[in-house]
């Protein structure tokens, strides 16, 4: 309608993208800026505190300058945005009307691959799911790297597998039933979902949408069937991944300067491998919530000013609190490691060959040394070559996989002859094959310093291409060659007066004094009339002018050009860089690991084939690097001809939750291939290991901290076999003390049970220490060494056998700042429990009687109201006769028959 502020070419342009893309805000190129209007303009100026103006009247408008881009990329991803970039395709100058522009990609938090948006240690990865109510079936793609995964198992079994592998976006069929159930099986606000298109799950099209995508006639090499239900996930995320790289876009070889330097790139899938059937056989299984309270990948609660990663596992050989660096030196090899510490091995053959890795480099100084050095030349060789696939490729991408690729031959030779690094040679020499050439093209043509984009031009070095050459010298030399080209008409022509020059309105010209003008050359054709002058231009002068009005266009045409060649040669060697990328990473790792063996001291463990689990002086590998020589080292021995559940009692802060952490770390650390800080051990593998630590809640399911407890807890009595480890710590706590007594007691004896796990058991009940006098063959009693001197609590940090003397939770509540008036009167209600429930309990027996035994579980006795003593505690016997004693007396055995 008139006056609709909408209604302009551009404007055409913009709605015509938002309704391509909806749920995405517009960022918009128009010059020098990337504009938002509307609505978009409006949230998005908010929340990145960008300046809100009106392009027009009632049409609300923010911008960033184009340069800036990427940062403001990334704040609007962080706070939840998907971002769908149009960008200038056509020279405006060329323009009849408006400027021809296309949207070249979106941007959500699952599908990130330019450098500025990543961390280089975390996966990033984006998944389909489909939900039916007892199977789940998903397809998992980091687009930076090319990864592809299709899982199936339980909802539960999913959900915890796209939270190991850094899933940050969801793509579900529409179905706005599904949304709820999703985030429920979901941790709050960690994935972001997202509606997909319905039609591409659909089981039908599925077959041919993947087969397209991949450039395949048949599935058979994928190992799939068209009836397999993930192809439906499959599909519909390789269309979501197509459409959000605009990949199916015509390519925009010929677009100018002025559009995004990304809109000249070639844009393809290329570099998804093909997708594998994760399996969990020959892996040691940890679950969500074993890795959240173990702290593999990141601290529970960081401390402010840290880091998620400080205080984690990972984080000490990738942010050492001691400030000496990073011990994994790529990013290749930062994301391997964090994938094998979530993802730790389950086969004795597999793990020791990786332990075989790690002591070449620990024993040989001089080759670690030297791979170090290497190690550190190499860039992000497996993200580069996604941008290079996705045409999101930069000048210094380029120039550091040259370097990386150099870096990587040096590599290959330095492990030359290293027996247990055999195979990783292989594979980095059968990669150079292809990669060599590429690297020597890429560092023949460019500068050693390249420049961050191609906007200026300065990537391609002087002296290898001609025509770029003369482009280059037209702007640099211009003068020279006037003089030269003067000189020249000076000897050809007797026109002393004749001069050669150039003005902004009428370029270049020779002029010739009025009286001179008779005698100009046939080959001069006038084209301004001075005062006392005539100039005139020459077919040869036009020329010239014509290639230095456009040299600086040609020249940076030319480098893109050249630019393009590069990146379409490097495009065919993507699967070389992939493979590259993979085994630097591996020898990285190894490298890392030895490394850190070598500064802590610690130990290479035995790995067997048996259900044992024996540690001397173990240390807390996250508490030993940052507490040193004051950290306690304490021993364990489950399993074997020792008993496989051991009950932990001691006081809270004593360091029983430490311990059994310890425990577990030290047993991921082991099956993932590394040494282990301890001054023996020997390890037998686990399939699962378990934890139930910590009190946390799960609103977003409905669930209390006792129901998450208890649903943890059967997770584990229903998944543990007598290959697993399990972790328990204060199970019962969340209920009531005769509740929470019962259930600790059964669940204790079912760990206590012949073909049961390997166990450790914190808890606060002594009640079940007396397991272990019934049943020393299976259970045993650990307790943390406490001392308490003039009524202060010292905890000495120490696992001895036998069970500990009490919980002094008083004198605990003393070190937390309780008022003496409070801790006073808990001692005095304290000393008055113990002599009433000493009372109560007389000679009874205190333990439950085994299962099926059919007796009273007379350990509970003593919390048993019963009418005869509650009689009794209200008779006051000094006030009574005799007679009316006798008479109390008889009301009583009364009682006690009624209630029998």
């Amino acid at each position: 309608m008139p006056g609709d502020p909408y209604d302009t070419p551009a404007m055409r342009q913009f709605t015509a993208f938002k309704r391509e893309h909806p749920g995405c805000v517009l960022f918009f190129r128009m010059g020098d800026f990337y504009e938002l209007f509307g609505d978009d303009a409006v949230m998005v100026s908010k929340a990145l505190g960008l300046t809100l103006t009106e392009r027009t009247k009632g049409m609300p408008m923010a911008g960033v300058p184009y340069h800036q881009l990427e940062t403001y990329l990334r704040r609007a991803i962080d706070r939840g945005f998907r971002v769908a970039v149009a960008d200038q395709v056509q020279d405006p100058r060329e323009a009849k009307g408006v400027v021809e522009r296309a949207v070249t990609r979106v941007v959500t938090p699952g599908t990130l691959v330019d450098e500025s948006l990543l961390d280089s240690s975390e996966a990033c990865a984006v998944a389909a799911i489909s939900l039916e109510e007892q199977t789940a079936d998903a397809a998992i793609a980091d687009l930076s790297t090319g990864a592809v995964e299709l899982r199936s198992g339980t909802p539960e079994e999913v959900a915890d597998a796209l939270s190991a592998r850094g899933v940050r976006e969801l793509i579900h069929g529409g179905d706005d039933d599904a949304v709820p159930r999703l985030r429920s099986l979901l941790a709050p606000d960690a994935t972001a979902l997202t509606a997909g298109d319905p039609t591409a799950f659909d089981a039908r099209r599925a077959p041919e949408l993947v087969m397209k995508r991949y450039g395949v006639q048949t599935l058979d090499g994928f190992g799939l069937d068209a009836s397999d239900p993930v192809l439906g996930p499959l599909a519909a995320l390789l269309e979501y991944l197509a459409r959000t790289q605009a990949v199916d876009a015509a390519p925009l070889d010929d677009a100018p300067t002025s559009g995004s330097e990304f809109a000249t790139q070639r844009r393809t899938l290329a570099h998804l491998r093909p997708p594998t059937r994760a399996s969990e056989e020959g892996l040691c299984v940890l679950d969500a919530v074993s890795r959240r309270a173990l702290e593999v990948e990141r601290v529970i609660r960081a401390e402010p000013g840290t880091g998620a990663m400080e205080g984690a596992l990972l984080g000490i050989f990738l942010e050492p609190r001691d400030g000496s660096g990073s011990v994994v030196r790529t990013p290749m090899g930062r994301r391997l490691l964090r994938a094998r510490l979530l993802a730790p091995l389950a086969d004795v053959d597999a793990i020791r060959g990786r332990q075989d890795e790690v002591a070449v480099m620990l024993e040989d100084t001089r080759l670690a040394a030297a791979v170090g050095g290497h190690l550190g030349g190499i860039q992000d060789v497996e993200r580069i070559a996604g941008r290079i696939a996705l045409g999101r490729a930069t000048p210094r991408d380029l120039v550091a996989l040259a370097r990386s690729c150099e870096a990587a031959a040096g590599l290959c030779a330095e492990v030359h002859g290293a027996r247990p690094l055999s195979a990783i040679e292989s594979r980095l020499r059968e990669s150079l094959v292809e990669a060599a050439p590429l690297a020597g093209s890429i560092a023949a043509l460019c500068v050693d310093e390249a420049p961050a984009t191609l906007r200026q031009g300065g990537l391609i070095r002087d002296g290898v291409d001609a025509e770029l050459d003369e482009a280059r010298a037209l702007q640099r030399d211009a003068g020279e060659w006037l003089a030269d080209y003067q000189a020249r008409l000076d000897e050809a022509h007797d026109l002393p007066g004749m001069k050669v020059g150039f003005n902004k309105v009428f370029g270049y010209y020779i002029e010739l004094p009025a009286a001179q003008a008779r005698r100009a050359p046939d080959a001069f054709t006038r084209k301004q009339t001075l005062k006392n002058a005539e100039r005139y231009i020459t077919p040869e002068l036009k020329t010239f002018e014509e290639k230095v009005s456009t040299a600086e266009a040609r020249a940076l045409a030319r480098e893109r050009e050249l630019f393009q060649r590069l990146l379409l040669e490097a495009a065919g060697c993507v699967r070389e860089l992939q493979s590259l990328a993979s085994a630097v990473a591996a020898l990285d790792v190894s490298a890392g690991l030895a490394e850190k063996a070598r500064r802590r001291g610690w130990v290479r463990p035995e790995v067997v084939d048996r259900p044992v689990l024996e540690i001397e002086a173990g240390r807390h590998p996250v508490l030993d690097e940052t507490l040193g020589d004051r950290f306690v080292p304490n021993g364990v021995s489950l399993g074997g001809s020792d008993a496989h559940l051991s009950l932990i009692t001691g006081p809270n802060m004593a360091g029983k939750s430490t311990f059994i952490r310890q425990v577990a770390l030290l047993a991921v650390l082991a099956s993932a291939g590394g040494f282990v800080p301890a001054e023996r051990a020997t390890i037998g593998v686990c399939d699962r290991i378990f934890t139930r630590v910590g009190a946390d809640d799960a609103l977003h399911r409905g669930q209390s901290t006792f129901m998450v407890e208890m649903a943890e807890t059967a997770a584990i009595l229903n998944g543990a076999t007598p290959r697993s480890l399990v972790i328990l710590d204060e199970i019962g706590r969340g209920t009531s003390t005769l509740d929470g007594l019962s259930l600790a007691w059964a669940i204790a004896e079912r760990l206590g049970e012949p073909g049961a796990p390997r166990a450790l058991f914190a808890t606060h009940y002594h009640e079940l220490t007396e397991l272990a006098e019934r049943d020393p063959a299976s259970v045993k009693n650990l307790h943390v060494a406490a001392r308490v001197w003039r009524d202060e609590i010292v905890f000495l940090h120490e696992i001895k056998p036998g069970a500990a003397e009490g919980s002094y939770g008083v004198h605990v509540a003393k070190l937390a700042g309780i008022p003496a008036s409070v801790t006073d009167r808990a001692s005095e209600i304290l000393e008055s429990l113990r002599v009433e429930h000493a009372q109560l309990s007389g000679q009874q027996a205190r333990t439950p009687a085994p299962p099926g035994s059919g007796d009273q579980m007379a350990l509970f006795t003593e919390f048993v109201p019963h009418p005869a003593v509650d009689r009794l505690r209200e008779l006051k016997l000094d006030a009574l006769s005799p007679l009316e004693a006798f008479d109390e007396l008889r009301r009583l055995l009364d009682l006690a028959e009624r209630a029998e």
